[in-house]
């Protein structure tokens, strides 16, 4: 005769008992047997409510995944010939971005008369990532496509 470990819904272990005790003592209490271990010899069951538990399941991963957030790619703006007070204030945003868990693309757009001037949008990122080099890392180095310079900035990993 089959035998399994029993669990009883109380989380007490009952001991070893024939399955067809297991089963009879699971429907005398309204509840199911659920094995939960099915390599150990002998297997082990558990007595309880299996609505109740998946209902109890999907309301911890639905909390799970409400708290987790999501990165999203967050742009901001400079200008090859920005004033000191509006850098500033740019990279202000850029770092209270990147606290928040966001990737940032930096962009420095050119107009035409700046166009043949790269090295000045070149400059204006290496402070930015000077600047923030403490809390972020550059994931994307600096690209030009066309009248944009762009790099992508990631949160430092805590840890």
């Amino acid at each position: 005769m089959p035998q399994v470990r029993l669990i009883d819904d109380n989380g007490v272990q009952v001991g070893i008992v024939p399955t067809q005790q297991a089963l009879a003592t699971a429907r005398e209490r309204s509840l199911d047997l659920i094995e939960v271990a099915p390599n150990a010899n002998p297997p082990v069951c558990r007595i309880m409510d299996y609505g109740k538990y998946k209902y109890l399941q999907q309301k911890r991963e639905k909390e799970a995944r409400k708290r987790h957030k999501q990165a999203e790619l967050r742009m901001v703006k400079f200008r090859p010939l920005i004033g000191d007070h509006d850098f500033e204030v740019k990279l202000k945003l850029v770092k209270r971005l990147l606290g928040d868990g966001d990737k940032v693309r930096v962009n420095v757009t050119f107009r035409m008369r700046e166009m043949p001037h790269p090295e000045l949008g070149r400059q204006v990122l290496r402070r930015v990532t000077e600047a923030v080099s403490g809390v972020a890392q550059v994931e994307r180095a600096p690209i030009s496509e066309g009248r944009i310079m762009s790099m992508v900035l990631s949160p430092k990993q805590s840890g």
